[in-house]
């Protein structure tokens, strides 16, 4: 389960960057085509916060979804799947957004 390490990673960031500064809120984002299951990361938090300045934080994840650009047609659209087909058929998509894992906000009490 590799959620387990990345919340870890995001716990360990956030307490790296501000020591024992109570945290209340943090605020993530997960592309839907980062290949992170995002209910394994919300059960993971609150285990690997605790002990932490981010113990009794609130998590909240915004899950863009992914843009792709054809690279035959040169149209931009929305997929759901990293194996996804243009609608004029190619393959060739060239992933602009959506697997991202970011930090977003961080609020302390």
């Amino acid at each position: 389960m590799h959620e387990l390490a990345i919340t870890q990673g995001v716990v360990d960031a956030v307490t790296e960057r501000l020591g024992d500064t109570r945290v209340s809120r943090v605020v993530l984002e997960i592309g839907r085509l980062s290949g992170v299951a995002v209910e394994s990361v919300r059960f993971c938090f609150p285990l690997v916060a605790e002990g932490t300045p981010l113990a009794g934080a609130r998590l909240d994840i915004v899950e863009p979804p992914g843009r792709g650009r054809c690279r035959r047609c040169g149209r931009e659209t929305e997929l759901v799947d990293p194996l996804a087909v243009c609608p004029c058929g190619s393959a060739d998509l060239e992933l602009t957004s959506g697997r991202q894992l970011l930090v977003k906000r961080v609020e302390v009490a």
